[in-house]
C-alpha cells in the first residue's frame, strides 16, 4: 500500500472507514463519538479537490487502510482527521500518513502540523506525542485554532478533555520525529 491523493471513488469508502474506526470509542464509554456521523461526501470532496485528502491504499475505492484530511490554518498544515481501519491499526498506517502530511507541509514552506485531539484516548494524544506533536497552551492558540476548538465545543466534544497539538516541520529537514 502507498500514500496517494484521495480520488472521488474513495470518498464513500472513507465514510465507511470512519464509522469502523469510530467504533473503538465505545470501548472507552465514548458512545457519542462512536455514533457520530462521518463527514458528508461534499465535505470530503472539498478536502480532495483542495489537495488535502490522502489515503493509504491501492486503487481508488478498494483496500483503503487509512486516510488523512488536512487544510492550511493560520500558516500551518492542520490535520483535521486521521482514521485507520481497525484491521490496519497498529501497523503504522496513521504514522505514514502523518509523515506524508509533514513532507507536504515542508514542500509548501509551512513550519508545522497542528491538530486537535482527545487528551486521554490512547490512540489520540499519547499516540501523537510519540509522533513528535506537543500540546499547545490555550493562550498560544491562533485565531483559526481557537475557531476549530469553539466548533468542537459546540458539537459537544468537550465532554472529554481535548487539546491542540503542534509538530514543527523544519525546512529541508527529515520530518521523522526523534526516536524513542
Amino acid at each position: 500500500m502507498r500514500v496517494r491523493p484521495a480520488e472521488s471513488a474513495d470518498l464513500p469508502v472513507l465514510q465507511d472507514l470512519e464509522v469502523e474506526a469510530g467504533r473503538m470509542f465505545r470501548t472507552l464509554g465514548m458512545d457519542a463519538v462512536a455514533e457520530d456521523e462521518p463527514a458528508d461526501l461534499a465535505t470530503l470532496e472539498r478536502y480532495r479537490t483542495a489537495g488535502g485528502a490522502w489515503v493509504l491504499g491501492t486503487e481508488p475505492g478498494v483496500r483503503v487502510a487509512a486516510y488523512l484530511l488536512s487544510e492550511v490554518v493560520d500558516g500551518a498544515l492542520h490535520v483535521e482527521q486521521v482514521s485507520t481501519h481497525p484491521k490496519a491499526a497498529r501497523q503504522g498506517a496513521g504514522a505514514r500518513l502523518i509523515e506524508h502530511a509533514a513532507a507536504r507541509a515542508r514542500e509548501a514552506g509551512l513550519p508545522a502540523l497542528t491538530l486537535t485531539t482527545f487528551r486521554e484516548v490512547p490512540w489520540n494524544a499519547p499516540y501523537y506525542a510519540r509522533l513528535g506533536f506537543r500540546p499547545v497552551a490555550e493562550d498560544r492558540l491562533t485565531p483559526g485554532l481557537r475557531a476549530i476548538r469553539a466548533h468542537e465545543a459546540a458539537l459537544g466534544l468537550d465532554r472529554w478533555p481535548r487539546l491542540v497539538m503542534r509538530r514543527p516541520v523544519p525546512a529541508g529537514a527529515d520530518t521523522a520525529p526523534p526516536g524513542p
